[in-house]
């Protein structure tokens, strides 16, 4: 990651990045009424995969263990919190510690970690070398310790 001070930017390789305050970024949400919540939550999920995809495809290795990996250290290295993925037969499992959006959302009813269901639903259809789907199964903000996620191939 290297940032320009000149330019005003962060940024790797072609990607730019920016910082915002967590709590700026999931009020929106907050503010947002149901149904349009959990649609915006999803559109946002789906903007990761798509762009969020695009980096991950840059630190994919040749081993799919290192390639975790360097996702994991990439997810933390971006404030993303303290990943930890595990791949099972045609899945990947994922816990993240301290996640930014739990935190910047406070406590909710339904999980809020979309972006990070997003990025997941990338890492695995490049993990599993076929298209995939995410899931939160548990979330920070609903009151659990931590937020877990589970990634399969599409049926």
């Amino acid at each position: 990651m290297k940032h320009d001070a000149a330019r005003g930017e962060w940024s790797e390789g072609e990607a730019r990045y920016l910082v915002i305050r967590n709590d700026s970024l999931m009020g929106l949400f907050q503010r947002l009424e149901e149904p349009a919540r959990s649609a915006a939550l999803r559109a946002f999920a789906e903007s990761v995969a798509e762009h969020g995809g695009r980096s991950a495809a840059s630190y994919r290795a040749e081993d799919a263990e290192a390639f975790l990996a360097r996702v994991s250290a990439m997810a933390a290295r971006l404030g993303w919190g303290r990943w930890l993925l595990a791949r099972e037969a045609n899945a990947l499992r994922l816990v993240v510690a301290n996640s930014p959006f739990a935190a910047g959302y406070g406590s909710a009813a339904a999980p809020v970690c979309a972006p990070i269901a997003g990025m997941l639903q990338a890492v695995a259809s490049l993990a599993l070398g076929a298209p995939a789907t995410a899931e939160e199964t548990r979330c920070a903000a609903t009151g659990a310790d931590d937020c877990a996620f589970r990634a399969g191939l599409r049926p």
